[in-house]
């Protein structure tokens, strides 16, 4: 009985070091898009006027559905490779499965977030666009240096 017992908590200790695991990988690549805050430098550096900050207010209420709909799918993904890990408790074809479905998602959000920076710039004037291009470098290669 006691041999089950190792078993099962094994079983359990692995399904949360798996779900964590991702789930600490999702949500650092999360907070690395908001360094340094592009929507920070959008409304404090740049003194946009009544129509920009119109027009961004529409671009920004847009992407945080999109945001929050592709953080669901994050999650839903990293609950995907819980179980798969605690199904078989092996690098299983389900689990490659699950892993890829994360990716899958996490590059979509990337490619989204993109996009989502590429609008922003498109209501900038081309002298707040230079601070702007700047800003995005900087955050880009934070880490890389």
């Amino acid at each position: 009985m006691t041999s089950w017992k190792g078993v099962i908590l094994t079983v359990v200790l692995a399904a949360i070091a798996a779900g964590l695991g991702a789930w600490g990988g999702a949500r650092y690549v999360l907070k690395a898009n908001e360094k340094p805050s592009l929507h920070a430098v959008l409304h404090e550096e740049l003194k946009l006027n009544a129509d920009q900050l119109r027009r961004l207010e529409v671009i920004e209420r847009e992407f945080d559905g999109t945001r929050r709909l592709r953080e669901a799918k994050l999650r839903q993904a990293n609950a995907e490779l819980a179980a798969a890990i605690a199904a078989k408790h092996q690098y299983s074809p389900e689990v490659q499965a699950a892993v890829d479905h994360f990716h899958d998602e996490m590059g979509q959000l990337q490619k989204e977030t993109i996009l989502h920076v590429l609008q922003m710039r498109a209501i900038l004037t081309p002298d707040q666009a230079k601070i702007f291009d700047r800003r995005v470098s900087e955050a880009l290669t934070e880490e890389a240096r």
